[in-house]
């Protein structure tokens, strides 16, 4: 039998799919995002998916919804978002902003996890900052749990992800358990950054993520749905064969999925101005684009971090995409995903905004594998293959807008502007994605 994981502020999955590539069963998924929760479970269908929020949620809930019972649970993990750090003289997490910090506690010791793996931004670790993760050590020694120390930072292009992404990891255990170590570091940065020994071998670079993906712009029906069945695809780098799952070690640890490799998903153009690509084209490969501001990626680099954007409570911005090495328009969700780590049978919404937003909130799923193979370790635990193939779930599930979403999931939840948004309106929007503030002006003159 596998161990169990439990996935707190669970978003697409991306540390899901890490952690059922190490070895263990993902048995339940709490989001609070509807959205987020039907691509979830489109991917993996054997979860539970709870969407709701953590606050008030309890164990035994969790233990219900994923028909576990009284079986232990081995890990916890997620990142709870944390904002109060300008309390000056306060404890950070009385503050209420970070009550879900106190939450994702306290259900580990509700669940009575022997292990817990808490993800979050870099920034926890500088400046006054260091005092909120003084409190969590202190809050999760209070429980039972002990901390490992120092704590580290962890960046996804260390182990085999073209992207700089850092990442500060806290692993606890029960206290008399033996606590994980830090993964060793597998790959040096495709860029030359950071400190690596020269036995280690280079990471892949933008070209060996994405040269192999059929051109979006070669295909008219992306600008109204998101998958086409290519006639062919490029040659795959040793990177993309793994993630087109064309190696014998593709799947590590997780489950087959029942998926159609000829099919080009994730991939909705960007109908950019010609001002825009003309402008892309003019810029160096590794350098930033003047106007919009968009980086644009060296073939033989790594992509800038890859953030989501925010929210429809605060405006639906999108993060920029980067520019791509090779064609004149922004990296599709596609080659997102493929500079992220995520494998090709792994989807996302169809939607430009959520499919991008749902890859830059999480964490890169090799990352994610290579710290919960470390809890599997402290477990003694020798990771098996799984013989089980599973099916994914309905494709409608990744056609959902937010209202789409809660009403199937049957939770309440207020449409997005961008969800409100009629059809004409987002290939609009689409196409003065790039645009300049003068470029813009002339527009609507």
């Amino acid at each position: 039998m596998r161990p169990i994981g439990i996935d707190l502020f669970a978003g697409a999955g991306g540390m899901s799919l890490g952690f059922e590539q190490a070895g263990f069963d993902i048995v339940a998924a709490v989001e609070i995002d509807p959205v987020h929760c039907a691509v979830h479970k489109f991917n993996f269908p054997h979860c539970a998916v709870m969407p709701r929020s953590v606050v008030d949620l309890t164990g035994s809930e969790i233990r219900v919804a994923a028909g576990i019972g009284k079986r232990k649970v081995d890990v916890v993990f997620g990142g709870a978002p944390c904002q109060g750090f300008s309390m000056i003289g306060q404890r950070a997490l009385d503050d209420p902003r970070n009550a879900l910090v106190r939450d994702f506690l306290r259900i580990v010791a509700e669940l009575d996890a022997t292990y817990f793996v808490f993800e979050n931004v870099k920034g926890l670790t500088l400046g006054r900052h260091r005092q909120f993760l003084d409190e969590i050590v202190a809050t999760a020694d209070e429980l039972g749990y002990d901390v490992l120390s120092p704590w580290r930072v962890l960046d996804a292009a260390h182990f085999g992800v073209p992207q700089h992404r850092e990442r500060l990891f806290l692993y606890g255990a029960k206290r008399s358990k033996t606590l994980p170590s830090y993964p060793h570091q597998t790959t040096r940065a495709a860029d030359g950054r950071g400190k690596a020994s020269a036995a280690l071998p280079i990471g892949p670079n933008a070209f060996e993520a994405l040269s192999d993906i059929p051109d979006a712009d070669l295909f008219e029906a992306l600008s109204h749905t998101d998958e086409v069945r290519p006639d062919t695809w490029g040659d795959p780098s040793v990177y993309a064969s793994e993630f087109r799952c064309l190696t014998n070690d593709a799947w590590h640890y997780g489950y087959v999925r029942q998926w159609d490799p000829s099919l080009l998903t994730s991939s909705a153009r960007t109908e950019h101005t010609d001002i825009s690509r003309r402008r892309f084209s003019a810029t160096t490969a590794g350098d930033t684009e003047p106007v919009s501001r968009f980086y644009k990626l060296s073939p033989n680099g790594l992509s800038n971090t890859l953030r989501a954007g925010t929210d429809g409570a605060r405006g639906a911005f999108t993060s920029p995409r980067p520019i791509h090495y090779e064609h004149p328009r922004c990296v599709t969700v596609r080659e997102m995903a493929r500079l992220h780590g995520y494998p090709d049978w792994f989807r996302f919404n169809e939607t430009k905004w959520h499919g991008a937003r749902q890859i830059g909130n999480s964490v890169p799923p090799p990352l994610a594998r290579a710290v919960a193979a470390q809890v599997l370790a402290s477990m003694s635990v020798v990771p098996k293959r799984p013989f089980e193939t599973l099916d994914l779930g309905d494709t409608a599930l990744l056609r959902m807008n937010l209202s789409q979403a809660a009403d199937h999931f049957g939770v309440t939840a207020m449409p997005s502007k961008r969800d409100r948004k009629s059809g004409a309106t987002k290939r609009k929007q689409a196409e003065i994605e790039a645009m300049s503030h003068i470029e813009k002006r002339s527009l609507y003159a």
